[in-house]
């Protein structure tokens, strides 16, 4: 993630990211900026953790201020009630989507084993669905598999730079 999608774009830690892996064996699309977190443009997005976390917390407030906003307009009238009650059903898988809780968290990189990193704020879903996500991890040798990848990657790069 950086602050354009040109490849000169960022400070020297994005630029030298970009740099590897653009040579890295896998569909390295370029930069993604903010905007393009949700458009799907890319299935996996890095960053450091400062600019990840702040993503991910503005990203939530954004989420709590579309909601309450929501839940404002849909009071004023009978006409927004009825078609919140029409609509509910599916704003509620919407709202799933979004969910941190669902998640439950996110794997911490760069421990031998199975880290996962929750919210502060997490709430007994959150936990049971980082719990859920921890034994996924296990049970398909996640950690093994990023390690696999990481010595391939690390290969293809010497033989990329020599």
């Amino acid at each position: 993630m950086s602050i354009g999608e040109e490849k000169g774009k960022g400070n020297d830690l994005v630029k030298e990211a970009f740099d590897r892996l653009q040579v890295a064996p896998l569909r390295f699309i370029g930069n993604v900026e903010g905007k393009d977190l949700f458009s799907g443009a890319a299935d996996v997005v890095v960053s450091d953790g400062f600019t990840g976390n702040v993503a991910l917390k503005v990203t939530e407030g954004v989420v709590q201020s579309v909601l309450s906003m929501a839940r404002h307009e849909i009071t004023k009238n009978i006409f927004a009630k009825l078609g919140y009650l029409l609509m509910k059903r599916h704003l509620k898988k919407i709202y799933k989507r979004v969910d941190y809780s669902e998640f439950g968290g996110a794997q911490l990189l760069g421990v031998d084993g199975v880290c996962i990193i929750g919210h502060g704020r997490s709430n007994p879903t959150a936990v049971r669905s980082a719990i859920a996500l921890a034994r996924e991890f296990v049970a398909n040798r996640v950690q093994e598999k990023i390690q696999a990848e990481i010595l391939r990657y690390e290969q293809a790069l010497r033989g990329a730079m020599a």
